[in-house]
């Protein structure tokens, strides 16, 4: 039985158009390899700040976006009419509708509004609620120091020290499809091994 491959992939990022050029370009680097590898992306529905440029990216190279998006931000974060969308009535609805489409998820360098989805995400694998890879783009380091306060919560014995593998992390944009696949791949296998032991 071969490896389960992604099919979707819910990238988490920041909206804003302030952000570091380099983190900009490297979104739209991220959209081109998400068409080319045929991972739908879902995302928040915004056109500004990173989470447009992955979306507009993905959409000029013929790949499959869903954006799904609060109506109370459809102005705020200039809603995204090229591609296919959802207009939902809360931040919860919109969350649970992105967990729900995909089966993986990418974070690139955000705000407090990414740290609020993550931290939830990466609390429901805690939980053994999902088993979906993660994969973070940290350049420059970006994400260390909340890695560095995950560690923290280890050393403090408030969490178990496994959670720390519940993610992958690279340096280089061209480097997060491959690890999103090897993640899944690597999930898979797991899987695999334990109906065998249990079999």
């Amino acid at each position: 039985m071969g490896a389960k491959r992604p099919g979707s992939v819910c990238v988490f990022c920041g909206s804003s158009e302030a952000a570091d050029p380099a983190f900009l370009e490297a979104a739209a680097r991220l959209g081109d390899e998400l068409a080319a590898a045929r991972l739908e992306l879902v995302y928040g529905g915004g056109g500004v700040g990173l989470m447009g440029q992955v979306a507009r990216a993905t959409h000029a190279a013929g790949g499959k976006v869903l954006g799904i998006i609060p109506d109370f931000l459809v102005g705020k974060e200039r809603a995204l009419e090229s591609v296919e969308h959802v207009v939902v009535g809360s931040m919860h609805e919109r969350k649970m509708m992105m967990f729900e489409r995909a089966d993986s998820f990418v974070v690139l360098p955000g705000g407090v509004g990414t740290l609020e989805e993550i931290v939830e995400l990466l609390s429901w694998r805690r939980l053994d609620l999902h088993k979906k890879p993660v994969v973070f783009y940290s350049p420059r380091g970006f994400w260390e120091p909340l890695f560095a306060l995950f560690q923290h919560t280890v050393d403090e014995q408030l969490t178990p020290p496994a959670f720390m593998g519940a993610w992958t992390t690279v340096e280089r944009i061209e480097d997060v499809v491959p690890a999103l696949l090897a993640e899944g791949a690597s999930e898979d296998d797991l899987d695999e091994a334990r109906v065998v032991r249990m079999s």
